[in-house]
């Protein structure tokens, strides 16, 4: 009936490999919470520089990362209208955005 080694029940805890593997901004790129779900393949996205971007989720995201409101992202800036639009390539998990914010990384709430 049930899979072995298949989990029911809590969820995993973080480990340290986790958050190795989790992508951090470097140069160009922004953090950024999602504040409403546009439809289609659209965002809007408060980020830390002040701006509020509208933002497209990368094909390579589409359908195998959901967003929701509330959630942290990396946006990077489109290089034309880079204070009004960008493409958003990373979603963290609840457990990356607290290390991030307890890493300083984070400036906005």
């Amino acid at each position: 009936m049930f899979q072995e080694g298949g989990c029911l029940g809590k969820k995993k805890v973080l480990s340290e490999e986790e958050i190795k593997d989790m992508v951090l901004p470097v140069a160009n790129d922004v953090l950024g919470i999602v504040v409403k779900l546009l439809g289609f393949d659209r965002i809007l996205v408060k980020c830390q520089d002040g701006h509020e971007r509208l933002c497209r989720i990368r094909g390579k995201m589409k359908r195998r990362v959901w967003i929701k409101e509330g959630d942290m992202v990396l946006v990077s800036p489109w290089d034309f209208e880079s204070d009004k639009r960008g493409d958003v390539f990373w979603r963290y998990t609840r457990s990356q955005a607290d290390w991030l914010r307890r890493n300083n990384y984070v400036t906005i709430s």
